[in-house]
């Protein structure tokens, strides 16, 4: 039935914002920022404006907001078709801003990974403790602002593809209906459009959504965005692989990472070098409702095929300290007898933006990786065992226990990767000496994963003028069973280092010139660490949440640089 004649037209809906706003990128004189709507529209922040583009009916902008002041700091709104979405009109929260290095004072860095679901979406039988991330954001909130963090570095499991909450869970069956296929991935996500309600339930906190809309954010995956022990071996890879629903998964997992953590981890510049994104940008000028998501299907398709056409790693320039986030699972080498955390290339890639960092004369290097450099001495020895057993004894029956151990243990983090271990061990030592210049106060590699939080520090060889240091803090939003907490606690102790290295030994297994020092830890529960450097001086805080917690709690203010 038509409109009547001389009946008013009514005005169609406002854009409504979905998720974001995200501040991404910041540097001293620009910043990026980050918004899923609900339909293709025009999105201003602070005058600068951009289309949205369109990924499988779902539309996203990433704002370039430019001409910014180096140590400024600017409150901002944004406007979808100039109409007025973020802040929320009954926000409790301070105004969203773009804050630019350069400011007086210290850099306070925090940092974490693995955060399942959000609060609002886990039922309390699930006994998991108070998200920290949640908690740390009400406590910024409360804070001056001189004291709010410059910048939030995650390390990982953003998701959780594969153990969804009893909510996403009876989302996806009523999406999936009676399909066989789908109906065995009843507790994983399976396409794009499953992974964007990970997102949704991970981001949707009121708590949350306003700390990433003030704290820049830079992100990398672990194993949980795709799959738990993702790239674990090649056998595990070949298994894998042939799984009717996994070629659905890769991709989807990819495309979504590209789109929600990727995206804003690049600056300016890169953007602008970015091929995928001036495609899709092209897409998007065109018409805003053109679909780019076959564009990156085929993008995932062959950066799963072959990793090098596409690098996850990217660099950080805050001042006096550099973030050189290095992806430690797309990109690995499988082959049983040439095992590799990092290619050839990625690996000369991250010693160059090491040397550049020195060069320009930081005084504190960071390396982000999701899985821990330095572990328990007792479960490095059990991974480098296992990894000389099954580079021994490949496809026999030895190699095949060893492969079975190697997975249901998780043995596989930089010990696991022998050759690329010591090579991290030999970049990291040659800064410490100044062998490439002046060395910085420190070098500090933060990483996430095993679900207890350390700090560990590089002893021997000597003549390090630099400290170094592995700080691991893990998880945001999860919990560790009761035998992975023993685990962890014995892995640290003198017997079973003596017995691991024994057993190590009895393979000859090629050992490490490196030692280091557990200096904090094992911490369980929630937890959130920061990092507070100013000048050459650098401390580690960190917080931990537990059951029956409303506030983080501080356990450990650790000093990292020499004086």
């Amino acid at each position: 039935m038509g409109q009547a004649v001389g009946m008013p037209v009514p005005d169609p809906p406002s854009p409504a914002l979905l998720l974001g706003p995200l501040l991404r990128h910041v540097d001293p004189v620009s910043a990026t920022v980050w918004v899923e709507t609900d339909r293709p529209c025009t999105v201003d922040v602070l005058g600068r404006s951009a289309r949205t583009f369109c990924v499988g009916e779902h539309h996203y902008a990433l704002v370039v907001v430019e001409d910014l002041e180096p140590g400024s700091t600017t409150p901002y709104e944004v406007r979808l078709d100039d109409v007025r979405v973020w802040p929320p009109e009954d926000t409790a929260f301070p105004a969203s801003r773009i804050r630019t290095p350069g400011r007086p004072g210290p850099f306070r860095l925090a940092f974490g990974s693995c955060r399942y679901a959000s609060p609002g979406t886990v039922e309390a039988s699930e006994g998991i403790p108070p998200d920290a991330l949640d908690l740390y954001a009400k406590q910024v909130a409360g804070l001056p602002e001189d004291r709010w963090p410059d910048a939030l570095v995650l390390l990982g499991d953003q998701v959780y593809a594969d153990e969804l909450s009893a909510h996403t869970k009876s989302l996806l069956h009523r999406r999936r209906g009676r399909s066989t296929e789908r109906r065995a991935m009843d507790d994983q996500v399976a396409d794009f459009e499953e992974y964007t309600r990970l997102y949704y339930e991970s981001w949707q906190d009121p708590q949350v959504r306003w700390l990433l809309s003030t704290i820049p954010s830079s992100m990398i995956f672990d194993d949980h965005e795709m799959i738990d022990d993702w790239n674990t071996s090649a056998a595990w890879r070949a298994k894998a692989s042939r799984q009717p629903w996994w070629h659905g998964r890769i991709t989807g997992g990819l495309v979504s990472y590209w789109v929600y953590q990727h995206l804003g981890n690049l600056s300016p510049r890169e953007l602008a070098e970015n091929k995928t994104w001036q495609a899709i940008q092209g897409l998007s000028d065109d018409d805003p409702t053109r679909d780019a998501q076959p564009m990156l299907r085929e993008m995932a398709e062959l950066a799963d095929a072959e990793p090098a056409t596409i690098r996850w790693s990217y660099v950080r320039h805050w001042g006096d300290a550099r973030l050189i986030m290095v992806d430690t699972r797309a990109g690995r080498v499988l082959e049983e007898q040439h095992r590799r955390m990092l290619d050839e290339d990625e690996f000369a890639w991250v010693e160059a933006a090491m040397r550049r960092a020195v060069d320009e004369g930081v005084e504190h290097l960071i390396i982000g990786t999701s899985l821990p450099w330095l572990l328990p001495h007792a479960i490095h020895n059990l991974e480098r065992w296992n990894e000389t057993l099954n580079v021994r004894h490949h496809g026999r029956w030895r190699g095949k226990v060893a492969e079975a151990i190697r997975q249901a243990a998780d043995l596989e983090h930089w010990s696991a990767f022998g050759h690329s271990f010591e090579r991290l061990g030999a970049a990291l030592t040659a800064v410490a000496r100044g062998e490439h210049g002046r060395a910085p106060a420190t070098a500090l590699v933060l990483s996430g994963d095993v679900h207890h939080a350390y700090a560990a520090e590089l002893v021997s060889p000597g003549g390090l003028e630099a400290r170094v240091h592995q700080l691991t803090v893990s998880p945001l939003h999860n919990q560790a069973p009761h035998p992975i907490r023993v685990g962890f606690k014995i892995g640290w102790s003198r017997a079973a280092r003596r017995w691991t290295e024994r057993l190590a030994r009895l393979v000859t297994a090629e050992p490490t010139g490196l030692a280091w020092d557990k200096k904090a830890g094992p911490y369980f529960g929630n937890q959130i660490g920061e990092l507070v450097l100013s000048g050459r001086e650098a401390r580690f805080l960190l917080s931990v949440s537990d059951k029956g917690d409303e506030h983080l709690r501080q356990v450990l203010d650790e000093p990292l640089s020499a004086g």
